[in-house]
């Protein structure tokens, strides 16, 4: 964690010494979240399509490579069906997690021509919601919150592409992977859950 935050530092601090060529913008799209979850008894999960947004910055380090930190604000999660055992009756059920994080992803970013980028770089995200919509089939539904079966702290690995159709509109593509467990377990519970995440972005430079 400490080597981690030592890099945003540094990494800003030298954007700071070229910021004649620091570029600013905001960005938004649209995310296809889901989550892989192993373990006894996981339940199968299924993607669910969500939004992102949020602000960016691109140090351009050279003509071919830029560093790109970024802040956004992103909802995740993903639904799934399981039947629960209520004093020897069976439930059919709808459940789908809704997960809110504060992502930074470190971006580093490869130009083999002037429009066209390839990016990848690590990412860490804070846990600020998480919330279960429950449809039991026939009876209803509720929501209810459980952040607290969740960890706080998330780390990931991004990698995408991007077009630059102009000197401030470009979009993007990206994929997230999940490196860590973000089910916040007992002890002898195997369960392990990662967070997985496409997304499609259109962005603004000013």
């Amino acid at each position: 964690m400490k080597k981690f935050f030592v890099a945003i530092v540094a990494f800003i601090g030298l954007g700071s010494l070229q910021a004649q060529n620091v570029k600013y913008g905001l960005k938004g799209g649209l995310n296809i979240a889901n989550l892989n979850v192993s373990g006894e008894a996981s339940p199968s999960m299924n993607s669910i399509v969500n939004l992102h947004i949020g602000a960016f910055a691109e140090f351009k380090i050279n003509k071919k490579v830029a560093f790109q930190p970024e802040l956004l604000y992103s909802m995740q999660g993903a639904k799934y069906s399981q039947i629960i055992n209520v004093e020897g009756t069976n439930y059919d059920t709808n459940n789908t997690l809704k997960f809110a994080y504060l992502n930074i992803p470190l971006m580093f970013k490869y130009y083999p021509q002037s429009q066209f980028y390839f990016e990848a770089g690590p990412q860490l995200g804070l846990l600020t919601s998480a919330k279960v919509d429950v449809d039991v089939v026939g009876f209803g539904s509720g929501s209810d919150d459980v952040k607290e079966f969740f960890k706080t702290v998330d780390f990931g690995m991004n990698v995408g592409l991007g077009y630059n159709f102009s000197k401030n509109v470009l979009v993007g593509a990206r994929y997230n992977f999940g490196l860590s467990n973000i089910a916040d377990t007992e002890p002898g519970d195997n369960t392990k859950m990662k967070n997985s995440v496409f997304s499609l972005s259109l962005g603004y430079i000013f």
